[in-house]
């Protein structure tokens, strides 16, 4: 008996639609990226109820024909791709041809949508079929209202989550879109309250400012780079401005938003040894390739995708920022300013930022803030950010109920640059002048007077040495010693350790067999923390056990991290005038003098100005 049959195209659109409309936030993305695709210069969306009641998207793009705005919502039917070549050279945003029909299949949609060059054309739908198809005004440009999701498959309204948390996904995404594409005029409204509106010139540190606030955007510095097949630039907070979540990192391929782990990785390897643990920077990249290196054709929602060479793009990334991030001075301010808008979630330390080549500080217009820009996810419940991509909006919705946005003077690109003061120099000149607790060096200048980390400033310098020894162990360097030391380990262990035991020896861990589970060690570099060889070859074997798939250059790094800990100067130790004049002669000739190699300040600033203006010296 035959038992297989061919599914209607009621069904198979309705199960199209579990994949492509997960959520409100999954068709504003469709209807955005068609309007985007339609050459548009301005595009509103309007929501009732976080898009579960109506989501509404106007655009002033090339609009549709009165034929193509009935077949645009069969399924499989597109404008952007005719063959299997063009697969391998997609530049729009959409190409499956599927969105439509399967958002059509659970909603009801009104469409208004015109060329330009006869008369408009009006359908609506219900359930993927047309109940009404007629003429309509000729306004050059499509107008689309998406109500009642999921009215004829109520079991899907049940995994829907709270008004805010859909809100906040569609505030996200929005977000990114603008920012993917600072020439389009976006304005997102909730329940007839403007969230986000940006100005559509092109500016994408405006955008940045709109969204998380001007304060923020000039603490952003630029950087670019570029190799054989990938162009980069992009923008990228200092470390003042942090957040506790990953989800601040914004990735454009193309013109088109993605999530990519290894991108996020490669951002946060560019300011190793900047941030402090557990901590994140806002950061946009824009990466510009040939379309045959990328395949964007990998999942239906489109917000993966696959790149050729991508170590190459990584590592550009990676020393791109590296080096931009490189050019500043970063010293943190005792005195914190007061900032525009009170944010509880971020760090408390305000880092004073000065540039190697310096540029006349631009004034700033402080009232132009966004109330609505996606914070940190510590202002809210957890039971919010259930996803990894939707920042929690608590503070944003309460000021969307309660608040209407004020529309305020357009901010120019030079007000909004980083903050920058005139220097000659990357570090001060410091006078030291004493200790407190035996754990913090005070020293002075004209500037103000200086609090040093000890501890922290031995840690860099000897992080700075280290990294540099263990890159190439010099075989005149090894030091013999008279009674081996003995290592002993499990069989498992033995054959991981077997497998990296050339790593092992490029950072100066050399093995010998002795026995079925045992390896002893008859040389070391002498440049080995003295007491700590034993502790110091046990942890970088132990890194190498921990780390299934770790690589010489992360061996390298960590094992600096490591040794640089050891006997460094702690808290409690009292020094001598002499003994801080050495430090702080070493610490002035570091790459970073900054932070130690886990990301925490080094010194702090406390200005004389404000300093006087504590003891009323000056108003």
């Amino acid at each position: 008996m035959d038992i297989i049959t061919v599914m209607d195209d009621a069904l198979s659109n309705k199960i199209a639609a579990g994949e492509v409309v997960e959520r409100p936030a999954s068709i504003v993305k469709e209807l955005v990226e068609n309007a985007i695709d339609a050459g548009s210069t301005r595009i509103e969306i309007a929501l009732e109820e976080a898009g579960l009641t109506s989501i509404r998207v106007t655009d002033n793009g090339k609009g549709m024909s009165r034929k193509d705005a009935v077949l645009a919502f069969e399924r499989h039917a597109t404008s952007k791709i005719a063959n299997e070549h063009d697969l391998f050279r997609i530049r729009t945003l959409g190409f499956r041809g599927e969105a439509l029909a399967s958002i059509a299949s659970v909603a009801k949609i009104q469409l208004w949508t015109s060329d330009g060059e006869i008369e408009g054309t009006e359908v609506h739908l219900e359930g993927g079929q047309v109940v009404k198809h007629d003429h309509a005004a000729l306004r050059k440009g499509t107008d689309i209202i998406v109500s009642q999701l999921f009215f004829n498959t109520p079991a899907r309204l049940k995994y829907m989550k709270t008004i805010q948390t859909e809100l906040g996904h569609i505030i996200d995404l929005v977000n990114r879109l603008a920012l993917s594409h600072p020439h389009i005029a976006f304005q997102l409204m909730h329940e007839n309250h403007t969230i986000l509106q940006t100005a559509g010139n092109g500016d994408q540190r405006r955008v940045l400012a709109e969204i998380y606030s001007v304060d923020v955007a000039r603490k952003m510095i630029p950087f670019k780079g570029d190799n054989a097949d990938y162009t980069i630039h992009g923008y990228i907070t200092l470390p003042e401005m942090t957040r506790a979540s990953k989800n601040y990192m914004t990735l454009v391929v193309n013109g088109r938003w993605v999530k990519s782990y290894a991108v996020n990785q490669s951002i946060l390897d560019g300011m190793h040894t900047y941030l402090p643990i557990g901590r994140y920077p806002i950061a946009v990249i824009n990466v510009e390739a040939d379309p045959y290196l990328t395949d964007v054709n990998v999942h239906p929602s489109k917000q993966q995708i696959r790149v050729s060479k991508e170590g190459e793009l990584l590592s550009l990334i990676k020393a791109s920022i590296h080096e931009a991030i490189r050019q500043y001075i970063i010293i943190p301010d005792a005195i914190k300013k007061e900032p525009a808008i009170k944010r509880p979630s971020e760090q408390t330390t305000i880092w004073n930022m000065q540039p190697k080549q310096t540029v006349q500080e631009q004034p700033i217009k402080e009232s132009v803030q966004s109330s609505y820009s996606i914070q940190d996810e510590t202002e809210t419940p957890q039971s919010i950010t259930e996803s990894e991509y939707a920042p929690p909006v608590r503070e944003n919705l309460e000021t969307v109920q309660e608040t209407k946005v004020e529309q305020t003077a357009p901010v120019s690109s030079t007000e909004i640059a980083p903050d920058e003061e005139k220097t000659d120099k990357r570090f001060p000149s410091l006078v030291p002048v004493g200790q407190v607790h035996g754990t913090y060096i005070i020293a002075q200048n004209e500037d103000g007077f200086y609090m040093i980390d000890q501890h922290a400033a031995q840690e860099r310098i000897k992080y700075e040495f280290f990294r540099d020894k263990v890159g190439e162990v010099d075989h005149e360097e090894r030091q013999l010693l008279l009674m081996p030391l003995i290592f002993h380990y499990s069989g498992s262990d033995k054959a991981a350790i077997e497998e990296h035991m050339e790593m092992l020896h490029a950072v100066g861990i050399f093995l010998e067999e002795f026995g079925p589970s045992s390896y002893t060690v008859r040389e070391y570099p002498s440049w080995f923390p003295t007491g700590e060889e034993t502790a110091i070859i046990e942890d970088i074997i132990e890194q190498v056990l921990r780390n299934k798939h770790i690589n010489i250059g992360k061996l390298r790094e960590e094992s600096a991290i490591m040794m640089s800990c050891k006997k460094s100067i702690k808290a409690n130790h009292y020094l001598t005038i002499a003994d801080m004049e050495r430090l702080l002669s070493d610490l002035a000739k570091a790459e970073n003098p900054y932070t130690c190699p886990h990301g925490r300040p080094v010194l702090i600033h406390f200005s004389t100005y404000e300093i006087e203006k504590m003891f009323k010296r000056v108003m």
